[in-house]
Formats: structure tokens, C-alpha cells, sequence
């Protein structure tokens, strides 16, 4: 009975150490996994991607570029666009090429050719996306890297110049006042009158430009853009086509040329034969001026 408590005993301990271990090898074999996904991101994504909500005085144009290969170019650019869409973004310039390196062509048979290509495909891509969201979309788009080239990630802070615009805007707005003031009051004749409506349109020029440089800055802090170069593995494509080249394998043989050159011959025999035929007057003729010569002859030297 002792034997048989110590043996149960011993077997409880052993499957208990057993699903313990099993247990902790599963933990550890996600853990792994979640890090290894966690790096991958930071890998691709960065802190200058991110919106910090606490400095406002800070305004940040953030821009992305990245070079990577995928498994197939299309099918991840289809990702890429729908991820965009996700994140309320949207696409301003895509370019879907494929770039041939080299096409061999190999004789198969007496009339067909193998013709190889070889190609590479790639997209370059341009994004804009909410900058709230950009670190969001590039760890999307991470999970179609099959290897990274190259990411570049710059937040720059344009605050200094989006305030240099706007005191631009207001200085110019005092001066065209004054100006406006000057010509209404004082701007009598035709010489001083046009020389200040001049400088008038200038400052209203001036003031216009730094204008629509603050919305410029304002839509590129609101919208990150995000630059990709994609490409995929060297492709092959093969295509049976006609042999163009080998003409020699087209020409009639040794016998067949016996032939049609005895068929010729005789063509031009019969052809002798019927010219002849049709001279036959002409023979005739000459065989009677023969005879008469002869005659004629035989009768001088009588």
C-alpha cells in the first residue's frame, strides 16, 4: 500500500513539473513573439513619428521615406493604399513599373524559340496621412518589409517661421493702411499717385505670399507625408515565339532542289523546242537561199 502511495505520489510531481514547464516554454515563446513584433515596429517607426500634445509652442512638419523589398509589389501596394485609407489618409502619386535586365532568346526547335525575360518590378509611392497618425501607419506598413533599404523619419519645427509670416502679414497690413491714407489725402498728382499705388501692391503682394506660406506649413504639420520606394525579387518570364532567326532550317533539301532543276530544265527545253517551231519559216528561207547560192555558184565556175 506504501509502494503504491509513493509511486502515485511520484507520477502526480512528474506530469505537474511537466505542464508547469510546457506552460512557462508557451509564455516564453509568445513573449518572444510580442517583442520581436514590438521591435520590428520601433525598427520602422520612430520618436520624432510621434505627436507630443504637451509642447504646443512647438509646430512639427513630420515626414517619412523608406526603401524596402516585398514579396510582391502589387499585392502590397494594394496594402499600403487600404492602410492609408484606414488612418484617413490618402495617396498623392504612385508609380508602377517594371524594369527589364535582360531577355535571352533560345532555340527550342527547327521553327520556335524560348524567349526569357528578366524583370524587376517596383513602386514609388507618396502618402499623406493625419500627423496624429503617423507613427500608426508606418508600423502598418512594416508588417509588408521583407527587408528595409533604408527609413528616414524628420520632424521639423517650423514655429519660428510660421510667427516671421505672421508679423510679415501684420506690418504689411499697417503699411497698406498708411499708403491708403497717403493716396486718399495726399496723392493728388498723377506721378506720386501711381508710384504709391506701386509700392501699395507690393506690400499687398508681400502679405499674400506669407499668407499662403502659413497654410502651406499649416497643411504639411496636419498631413505627414510619407515617400516609398518598393520593389520585389527579379521575376522571370518565358514566351514561346516563332524562330525568325533560322532560315537555313526553312530551305527545301538537296532533293527537292534535284527536282524542281530537272522540272526547270525541261521547261526550258520545251520552251526551245516551241520557239523553234515557231521559226520554222525562217529555217526554210535560209535552206532555200543555201541551195540557190550553191546553184549559183556551181554555174560561175562552169
Amino acid at each position: 500500500m506504501k509502494k503504491f502511495k509513493l509511486i502515485s505520489s511520484a507520477i502526480i510531481t512528474i506530469l505537474f513539473l511537466s505542464c508547469s514547464q510546457a506552460y512557462e516554454k508557451g509564455d516564453m515563446e509568445e513573449s518572444a513573439q510580442m517583442e520581436s513584433e514590438s521591435d520590428d515596429n520601433k525598427f520602422i517607426s520612430s520618436s520624432a513619428a510621434v505627436e507630443n500634445n504637451k509642447d504646443s509652442t512647438r509646430k512639427f512638419i513630420r515626414t517619412a521615406e523608406l526603401k524596402f523589398k516585398v514579396k510582391n509589389v502589387l499585392a502590397s501596394t494594394y496594402s499600403i493604399e487600404n492602410i492609408t485609407n484606414r488612418q484617413e489618409g490618402f495617396v498623392t502619386y504612385t508609380n508602377l513599373i517594371s524594369n527589364i535586365n535582360n531577355v535571352t532568346t533560345t532555340a527550342i526547335s527547327v521553327d520556335s524559340s524560348l524567349e526569357t525575360t528578366y524583370f524587376t518590378v517596383k513602386n514609388d509611392i507618396i502618402l499623406r496621412v493625419p500627423n496624429t497618425k503617423l507613427d500608426t501607419t508606418l508600423k502598418e506598413i512594416s508588417k509588408n518589409i521583407d527587408f528595409l533599404d533604408y527609413r528616414i523619419i524628420k520632424a521639423e519645427d517650423v514655429a519660428l517661421q510660421i510667427l516671421s509670416n505672421s508679423l510679415t502679414q501684420q506690418r504689411s497690413e499697417k503699411n497698406e493702411n498708411r499708403l491708403i491714407n497717403a493716396i486718399d489725402n495726399r496723392g493728388k498728382k498723377l506721378g506720386e499717385t501711381t508710384i504709391a499705388e506701386e509700392v501699395l501692391l507690393s506690400k499687398q503682394e508681400q502679405a499674400d505670399r506669407a499668407k499662403i506660406s502659413n497654410l502651406s506649413l499649416a497643411n504639411q504639420i496636419n498631413f505627414s507625408t510619407i515617400n516609398l520606394s518598393i520593389y520585389q525579387r527579379q521575376s522571370i518570364k518565358r514566351e514561346l515565339i516563332s524562330n525568325s532567326k533560322n532560315i537555313e532550317a526553312f530551305e527545301p533539301s538537296f532533293g527537292s532542289k534535284v527536282v524542281e532543276s530537272s522540272k526547270l530544265g525541261w521547261k526550258v527545253l520545251e520552251a526551245l523546242i516551241l520557239f523553234l517551231i515557231k521559226i520554222w519559216g525562217l529555217f526554210l528561207f535560209a535552206i532555200i537561199v543555201f541551195f540557190i547560192y550553191k546553184m549559183y555558184k556551181h554555174k560561175l565556175k562552169k
